[in-house]
């Protein structure tokens, strides 16, 4: 696998839904097409942008720009940064000011950010009168290759993460590469660890192809839209095939259990990132994956020693605080984990590896086993 050697035209990726169907474009630039894109698909239309606070400072102008520039009307509403808005209090602030902007349900919702603003702006879209489409406008490396595409939208409960929510597909996503040069180097490497995940779950020779040529994805090269591409491709193949995640698109969960786990035990703060928390439960299902036999010690090494080579904690021990709230406690991270979306009739479901590039939902996994392994890696 090798990447282009050059930038190129903006590359499409059709999510293949039938009627509902849309195209995710991504490119160097490509934020400045959003309001001619929206005028060609939506004639007439209005819209409200939903941004943060920090991603306003960047992005809001330039995002009004183009669609003013293409006579679209847009009024905006700016939260904080951060899993903090993804509340309930969050979603009323939202839902509020769209109402006063006379958002109907002809009209559009664009959310401009990360995937905290994706979710939080999607799901007030699906809600508001029942239902208005939405335009994803992905401003982090973990929106544009996870969050932005597929339809998932919610918020978190104190409970848990992501367990309020709806499946509302958006109808346009523009995944402008440029735009990742605004972000921190923390933050670009949380969203490396979902390009990642995509090697690691179900190909194997793009995982191959990180371990030599990640550098140019952080450095802005071609190979940077090469694997937003490649790991788009992945999600909207799994998602057109189960859209509702009865089946295949669980394992796009990979990491995650034990990673919103880790996330809720530090309070959804920036101690531990999302992309993070991917990293060390990636990590920790491919080491559950060996203490059961199913792959070799060798290949979960392999994971870590990737995630790890570009920056990412791969350890219960690199979480800030490791030794409070419970991060310490085995039995709190299961009681944590018995939240997850995936527990069906308090039978906890992992995804777990057959080998780097295969990984395999693993229903009633026996609650002692997964509680005796973090035992042991707690006690590392």
């Amino acid at each position: 696998m090798t990447a282009p050697l050059k930038h190129s035209d903006p590359i499409t990726v059709d999510v293949a839904l039938g009627d509902r169907a849309y195209d995710i474009i991504i490119g160097r630039d490509v934020l400045q097409t959003l309001g001619a894109r929206i005028a060609a698909l939506r004639p007439g239309v209005r819209t409200a942008i939903v941004t943060d606070r920090t991603v306003a400072k960047h992005w809001l102008e330039p995002a009004q720009a183009s669609l003013a520039a293409a006579g679209i009307p847009t009024s905006h509403v700016i939260v904080e940064e951060g899993e903090g808005s993804k509340t309930y209090a969050g979603l009323e602030k939202v839902s509020e000011a769209l109402i006063a902007a006379k958002i109907e349900r002809n009209d559009l919702v664009v959310a401009l950010g990360g995937g905290v603003v994706g979710d939080l702006a999607g799901f007030a879209a699906a809600i508001l009168r029942r239902g208005v489409d939405f335009v994803q406008v992905p401003t982090s490396l973990l929106a544009q290759v996870d969050s932005s595409v597929g339809g998932k939208t919610g918020i978190n409960s104190p409970q848990g993460k992501n367990l309020l929510g709806a499946f509302h597909q958006p109808v346009l996503v523009i995944a402008d590469t440029s735009v990742l040069d605004s972000l921190s180097p923390r933050q670009f490497r949380s969203g490396y660890a979902e390009v990642a995940k995509y090697g690691v779950l179900g190909d194997e020779a793009f995982f191959a192809w990180l371990e030599t040529s990640h550098s140019g994805i952080f450095s802005g090269s071609a190979a940077r839209e090469h694997a937003i591409a490649t790991s788009c491709r992945a999600k909207a193949a799994i998602v057109s095939r189960d859209e509702r995640e009865t089946g295949e698109r669980a394992l796009l969960n990979l990491g995650h259990t034990f990673g919103h786990a880790l996330e809720a035990a530090t309070g959804f703060s920036d101690r531990l990132f999302h992309g993070e928390g991917v990293a060390i439960g990636t990590v920790l299902a491919a080491e559950f994956s060996a203490t059961l036999g199913m792959i070799s010690p060798a290949d979960a090494a392999r994971v870590e020693r990737h995630l790890a080579s570009v920056g990412l904690p791969t350890r219960l021990q690199d979480v800030a605080g490791f030794a409070q709230e419970g991060l310490a406690d085995a039995d709190t991270l299961m009681a944590l984990m018995a939240q997850d979306k995936k527990v069906k009739r308090g039978k906890l479901t992992f995804i777990l590896l057959e080998a780097v590039g295969r990984a395999v939902i693993a229903n009633d996994v026996e609650p002692a086993s997964v509680r005796d392994f973090l035992q042991q890696k707690l006690s590392e």
